[in-house]
């Protein structure tokens, strides 16, 4: 009675800690590597796929644990990479100076994306519900956890990370990479 509280307090303080530095350091980091609006959208997103998991979970009527931290983090981890997988096609595709609209060049990236993205989120949905399934009691809600986030974290890198980008433009491409491209095909129209 005395220890379990206690205990169950300093998980809380973990995960809280833990998930706002491993957001923190996505925000830094895709803010480096792409720019801030990339930043933001998948930050928010794995806000959104951090929320939704812990929601299910609780409705399932399910105690937090020492392994719903690490369950958590790997969900972020997770999601991070498939919204990079699919801003990183964007980002190609405006580098290449790609025809059309922002909108345009983010479906015609996000498609050329999905089967890869189906295909993983699918092949670790079955590793997981192999885990949920037989793993036994210790693993269980680690891997409901999971399974959750899987779920959540596609979703929200086709359709929450990229449609924040898209609006925070305004439906217009992004003035750094229009630049860049102008910049190249001028450079290399003189040569």
């Amino acid at each position: 009675d005395k220890v379990g509280p206690t205990i169950g307090t300093e998980i809380l303080k973990t995960a809280i800690v833990a998930t706002l530095l491993a957001l923190f350091g996505i925000l830094i980091y895709v803010a480096m590597r792409y720019e801030f609006s990339f930043a933001v959208g998948a930050v928010v997103a794995i806000v959104h796929d951090i929320l939704m998991t812990m929601g299910w979970f609780c409705l399932s009527g399910r105690e937090f644990s020492a392994l719903t931290v690490p369950a958590i983090l790997t969900i972020i981890g997770f999601s991070i990479n498939d919204t990079i997988v699919i801003f990183d096609r964007i980002r190609e595709d405006l580098k290449l100076g790609v025809k059309g609209t922002f909108t345009e060049v983010m479906n015609k990236a996000l498609n050329q994306t999905l089967s890869r993205t189906i295909i993983t989120s699918g092949t670790v949905f079955l590793a997981t519900l192999s885990l949920y399934i037989f793993g036994g009691g210790v693993i269980n809600d680690f891997a409901f956890t999971f399974l959750v986030g899987i779920l959540t974290g596609t979703y929200s890198s086709i359709y929450i990370a990229s449609a924040l980008v898209l609006w925070w433009h305004k439906g217009e491409r992004p003035k750094e990479s229009t630049q860049l491209v102008v910049e190249e095909q001028t450079a290399s129209g003189k040569a």
